[in-house]
């Protein structure tokens, strides 16, 4: 996705085209949640009589993402062999096209136009903004000014946690951390609790406190002191332990899955790359998705009424078989040279992931909700997201991730004389790998 990157359409057998496959998933993914957001909107009736019960898009093209996050993320902190550099290009990867992506949504509020989404006005505006800094919003309890931003923090979350095993030089066990994490949401999942840190703390002094303790970790982490770049590393682990288990919105069982994808992505790289075995990969990921399945079902059946239970664990079942399928077509097609418009939509997936809710709301704003299927109305929405989609990318996200390599690079130059800040040679990738991923 990053300009330096060599094209996605190179030969079969180049490093190149072996990438190509993660812009196929994510565009893939983009696309599917965007058009699983705008079908409601533009054509509601053509979409109840599709009938389709036994999965949801959105849930769908989320866990691909995640699965993709997995894969790639940690890949990428090893290529660095620094926390500094990863923070660098995290941030400068997600942050711009965020912020530009929150500030359009939020002018008309300002402007007085229209509220804000699950009441967010409510809040105090420091305690809002601070949480939405943090990417952590979701497990703050606090609503998402964009619903597809809830994603983010998990994403965070995973950065949080990989950074830990980096340091602590734990990171080869992606896993058995996928399993236990699966098992934990099948075992635990329904008992702990939901929110009881800002329900006992209080929203703003959890957040305030959040953000303390998330930017203390981070400075830490990236200190040339090992003692206090693996302390800095086990308080940000810590800290998304401590939210996902007490403090999600969303039940912690599926907390716990969401984090079990992800390494199930990670160990899936690890046997890819012959860090572990493949039988070990592929029973792990077996397991973790046995243990979702079984954990929906389960848990479904304690909050939700007997036949809304029945539906979730179809559908939600249903997601997530067909997630891990579509990740498997993928990796089978890495050898394969993938169309350069399929690769193209994968590059801007991040823009066509945060914009396509922004682009439902001035579309509400200015053409009205329609009050018939309208198809026309729907095709020009997709026409103009990738449109707009192609042109953030190009001049809000690319600027910045050179900005990233460039920060990147003088921090490795700088940092040339020390060894890895909790790396070994053996744990680094090909520098092939990319730099970045959708979140």
């Amino acid at each position: 996705m990053a300009a330096s990157q060599p094209s996605r359409t190179g030969s079969p057998a180049s490093p190149a085209a072996r990438l190509a496959w993660l812009d196929l998933l994510r565009g893939i993914a983009a696309m599917v949640v965007a058009l699983h957001h705008a079908t409601y909107y533009y054509v509601p009736r053509w979409r109840a009589g599709l009938g389709i019960g036994w999965f949801d898009p959105g849930l769908y093209g989320v866990l691909v993402f995640f699965l993709v996050s997995g894969y790639i993320i940690p890949a990428s902190l090893e290529r660095h062999g620094h926390v500094r550099r990863f923070w660098i290009s995290r941030v400068l990867r997600i942050y711009p096209l965020l912020t530009t992506a929150c500030a359009i949504t939020l002018l008309p509020y300002l402007l007085g136009v229209r509220g804000l989404r699950a009441g967010l006005e409510a809040y105090r505006p420091a305690t809002a903004v601070l949480a939405h800094l943090t990417m952590l919003q979701d497990v703050l309890a606090v609503p998402n000014v964009i619903n597809v931003l809830w994603t983010l923090s998990y994403e965070m979350l995973f950065y949080l946690l990989v950074v830990a095993l980096f340091v602590t030089r734990t990171h080869r066990l992606s896993a058995p951390i996928a399993v236990t994490l699966a098992a934990a949401a099948v075992l635990v999942g329904g008992l702990l609790p939901m929110a009881a840190l800002s329900r006992t703390a209080g929203i703003g002094p959890t957040a305030a406190l959040t953000a303390v303790v998330m930017v203390t970790a981070i400075v830490a982490a990236v200190s040339t002191r090992p003692s206090i770049r693996t302390a800095g590393g086990i308080l940000g682990g810590v800290l998304a332990i401590a939210l996902v288990g007490l403090n999600g919105r969303i039940g912690p069982w599926q907390s716990l899955i969401i984090l079990a994808v992800m390494f199930t992505g990670t160990a899936l790289y690890r046997a890819e790359h012959g860090q572990i075995r493949p039988r070990t990969a592929v029973l792990s990921a077996a397991v973790v998705l046995v243990c979702a399945v079984a954990a929906g079902a389960l848990h479904a059946r304690v909050t939700m009424a007997p036949a809304q239970a029945d539906a979730f664990a179809v559908y939600w079942s249903g997601s997530l078989i067909l997630a891990a399928l579509t990740f498997a077509g993928g990796r089978a097609l890495r050898r394969r040279r993938i169309p350069r418009w399929l690769t193209g939509l994968g590059a801007i997936s991040f823009s066509l992931y945060l914009l396509h809710p922004v682009l439902l709301m001035l579309s509400d704003q200015f053409g009205g909700t329609p009050d018939h299927d309208d198809a026309f109305r729907l095709t020009v929405f997709v026409a103009v997201l990738i449109a707009v989609s192609a042109l953030t990318y190009r001049y809000v996200e690319t600027p910045f991730q050179r900005l990233g390599r460039r920060i990147g690079r003088s921090t490795a130059t700088a940092a040339a004389v020390r060894p890895p800040a909790g790396g070994d040679p053996a744990g680094r990738v090909a520098a092939s790998a990319p730099d970045d991923v959708v979140s």
